[in-house]
């Protein structure tokens, strides 16, 4: 069984900065990606950033040149540096895991409130 546990959120000012961090446990496949995904009330759920075990990186096109997503694969854990925050990234955090063995898996942490606000 596979686990993923989310570093606690926060309350920050605008323009502030927030590092997440999310550790994996259990059977889990090397070659993977792991990455953040967000969901603000009334909105679906959407791509932060992920990466890839090998490094490469994607971001959503909203945090672009603010958030950086890094991991050390040796610790199964994958962090989420956040800059210039705004309000509109206020939002529920959750943590993603996904590999492919002979199909897909994909597992969630539990989520993780992040508020900007003055």
């Amino acid at each position: 069984q596979v686990q993923l546990v989310e570093s606690w959120g926060g309350l920050v000012q605008p323009g502030g900065s927030l590092r997440l961090s999310c550790a994996a446990s259990g059977s889990i496949f090397s070659i993977n990606y792991m990455g953040w995904y967000r969901q603000a009330p009334g909105k679906e759920r959407e791509l932060v950033a992920r990466i890839k075990s090998s490094g490469s990186a994607d971001y959503g096109n909203s945090v672009k040149g603010r958030f950086t997503v890094s991991r050390d694969n040796a610790k199964n854990t994958v962090y989420l540096q956040m800059n210039s925050l705004k309000p509109e990234d206020t939002a529920v955090y959750y943590c993603n895991l996904r590999f492919y063995v002979s199909s897909w898996s994909e597992y969630w942490g539990q989520g993780t409130q992040v508020t900007v606000s003055s």
